[in-house]
């Protein structure tokens, strides 16, 4: 059933809208038909046609931008803040590099970006400062020991959900225009917020291929309730967590999977090997006191999980991994310690200055 030309229309401009950057019909072209099925690229070339000048603009041959958005460009500094053996960390705002970064030209993409966006606003921080929670679940104690603060996603509201969503559509369509067809996305998550990161990077031009479960003996859930916690002392008001999904993405392929690999070096999963296929279940450890201890982050995951997720990331051991929220490096050290190039761009120039530090120690680790 073909789809109306009022959703083609609502599609291509909410594709532009979080792209932010100019795109080919060929990325408008996949970006809405993992939202609408096939669509005819006639409708799509009309579309745009009809309405250059007020409401799109025309950057070169077969490539448009929405009116306006030229304004918006960001000039990102293409000098490195921070170079260790293959790998490269930008101090840049993510969604600004990967506008200015040339369309395909990275291979494939490994981040565990912010789990939200409200939990680290001044109002929610200052509500943690004063031990009062909020979106904080600040717990008594576990074992005789403090923990640390983690947020309460199950009391975000539907606009924070929104937002969220709009952050990760806006990603999705960044990254969708920058990876070569075929290219692996891989973002961590968590149980409450996967279905919104996947499906709205769906909606930026990607393909939802899965998930990659880590497991792992988390601290989030099983709390008792919260401020009652020796009244009920036998109630957990959620399962602890004991795994935590990755989700996995990839631009579309151009032509079969094989035609693919041999132009793109993408489109599939590295063996670990000859007898053994990349699984979606990798058990994993906490992540230890020496790593962190090396890298003081709050989401610092280990570098033994890291270094099997970036190295199944490229099929045939070839290309760019990328980490757009590089925090303090562990994609980098991951991708150094097993011999692939890789690059980071990373906002807060306090986890630069830990990255730089950070980079080389984790990578050296065995």
């Amino acid at each position: 059933m073909a789809a109306a030309p009022g959703k083609i229309r609502d599609s291509i401009i909410g594709y532009m809208e979080a792209c932010g950057s100019d795109a080919s019909i060929k990325q408008i072209m996949e970006a809405i038909s993992t939202q609408l099925g096939p669509v005819p690229p006639s409708s799509v070339r009309s579309y745009l046609n009809l309405n250059v000048g007020r409401v799109f603009e025309r950057t070169a041959r077969g490539r448009y931008r929405l009116v306006g958005d030229a304004e918006n460009v960001h000039r990102v500094g293409l000098e490195p803040a921070v170079e260790h053996e293959k790998a490269v960390l930008f101090h840049a705002d993510c969604f600004d590099w990967l506008a200015a970064r040339e369309e395909a030209s990275i291979h494939a993409v490994v981040t565990d970006p912010p789990y939200g966006l409200t939990e680290y606003s001044e109002k929610e921080l200052t509500k943690l400062r004063a031990g009062q929670g909020g979106v904080w679940r600040v717990p008594p104690s576990f074992d005789g020991h403090r923990r640390s603060p983690l947020p309460r996603f199950t009391i975000m509201t539907d606009q924070d959900r929104k937002e969220l969503h709009g952050f990760f559509r806006r990603f999705g369509a960044l990254v969708a225009r920058a990876i070569v067809p075929g290219g692996n996305v891989i973002v961590a998550t968590n149980p409450l917020l996967q279905h919104i990161v996947a499906s709205a990077m769906s909606e930026g031009g990607l393909e939802l291929r899965g998930s990659i479960a880590r497991l792992t003996m988390t601290m989030r859930g099983g709390d008792r309730p919260k401020n009652a916690h020796e009244e009920f002392d036998e109630v957990s008001v959620m399962p602890r967590s004991q795994w935590e999904p990755w989700v996995v993405l990839r631009r579309p392929l151009e032509g079969r999977v094989q035609d693919n690999l041999r132009k793109w070096k993408t489109g599939g999963f590295r063996r670990p090997s000859e007898d053994r296929p990349f699984g979606d279940v990798i058990r994993s450890s906490p992540t230890s006191a020496a790593e962190r201890a090396i890298a003081p982050h709050p989401s610092l995951k280990p570098q033994e999980f890291m270094r099997q997720v970036v190295r199944g990331c490229l099929p045939l051991g070839e290309g760019i991994v990328v980490d757009p929220f590089a925090g303090s490096g562990s994609t980098l050290a991951a991708a150094n310690a097993v011999s692939y190039e890789s690059i980071g761009v990373e906002a807060d120039p306090k986890f630069v200055r830990l990255a730089a530090d950070a980079i080389p120690r984790l990578g050296s680790l065995r």
